[in-house]
């Protein structure tokens, strides 16, 4: 049998009365064409969140009643294999945390189970209000958690706030999450790169790039943009873990596929919010190719170059 590709995953988190809701129906207003499964967590007996998606969507799965994360853990794995066993799967699964849990914890799924990819854990911020809910003694630590362990913050309600708030409330979120990217949304919409790839899915086999060595593009928005490197040579695997996990930039993500030295065959790599993964690839192709998603400039660019560079198991000619 051929294996089916995973379906991509994000999680979206953040505190009650961040507007993770009014996220996921612009994002569903804006899917033009793509099949998107959305999970809710509601922490209450009726499901408020599930009502307001469901008139976005007609596949949306509801899980009432508890944290997605502890108490309600095996209706969870019940919906994940419901969706995994599907014949044609969904484009993009979104599962919405509820505004007491903790979004990472979720997204060790992506992490270990190979019918999902985890692309993004989107955390909902408002400009508002966060800085009050991070002094709370009952809630702080948890919002504290929530924004850690963000591949990106964004910032909602950020028109009722003025201008140095906004600036300020994007430190105090960028210094919580500094690997994180920190955008503003725009009445609820972000670009869809933050939950998932605009390219066209790769075909098994197919190689990630075109072209070789560095390449750069900028993104569908503002301050995002792609940068991908390919080359003919192995990469040194302690080496290549250590330059990933210390990139000096924000990131959404970083993948692809690359050879190591001293092993057969080919390796996939998946990095969001500073959780990394790499682990075998079926196929065998011949150059290494590695993707990074996020928001940097021409000087992070080039730190990015040089530290990938200096993992490759042989000098660069």
């Amino acid at each position: 049998m051929t294996a089916r590709a995973p379906v991509p995953l994000a999680v979206v988190g953040g505190y009650l009365g961040a507007g993770k809701t009014t996220l996921l129906n612009r994002l569903l207003a804006n899917a033009e064409g793509r099949r998107i499964t959305v999970l809710v967590n509601d922490f209450g007996e009726i499901n408020i969140d599930a009502a307001l998606i469901r008139a976005r969507s007609d596949d949306v799965i509801q899980l009432e009643n508890g944290c997605i994360c502890c108490s309600i853990g095996g209706r969870l794995a019940d919906a994940l294999l419901e969706i995994a066993g599907r014949p044609q799967r969904p484009d993009l699964l979104v599962i919405e945390a509820s505004g007491v849990s903790d979004p990472q914890r979720i997204a060790q799924i992506g992490l270990l189970d190979p019918a999902f990819r985890l692309n993004g854990v989107v955390v909902a911020v408002d400009v508002a209000g966060v800085r009050d809910s991070l002094q709370d003694p009952l809630v702080g630590d948890m919002v504290r958690r929530q924004i850690a362990g963000a591949s990106a913050v964004v910032l909602t309600k950020a028109d009722l706030a003025a201008p140095e708030d906004q600036a300020a409330v994007a430190r105090l979120v960028g210094d919580l999450a500094p690997r994180a990217t920190v955008l503003t949304a725009d009445h609820g919409e972000v670009p869809w790169t933050v939950f998932a790839d605009v390219a066209p899915h790769m075909a098994p086999g197919a190689p990630l790039l075109r072209g070789g060595g560095w390449q750069s593009a900028s993104a569908l928005h503002a301050g995002i943009r792609t940068l991908s490197y390919q080359t003919d040579l192995a990469f040194d695997k302690p080496r290549l873990r250590q330059a990933l996990k210390g990139l000096p930039v924000r990131l959404l993500r970083a993948k692809g596929v690359v050879r190591l030295a001293g092993e057969d065959g080919a390796h996939e790599v998946h990095l969001v919010g500073g959780r990394l993964r790499i682990s075998r690839w079926e196929e065998a192709p011949q150059r290494s190719s590695l993707v990074f998603i996020g928001a940097f400039g021409d000087e992070g660019e080039t730190a990015v170059r040089a530290m990938v560079d200096e993992a490759v198991a042989w000098a660069v000619n």
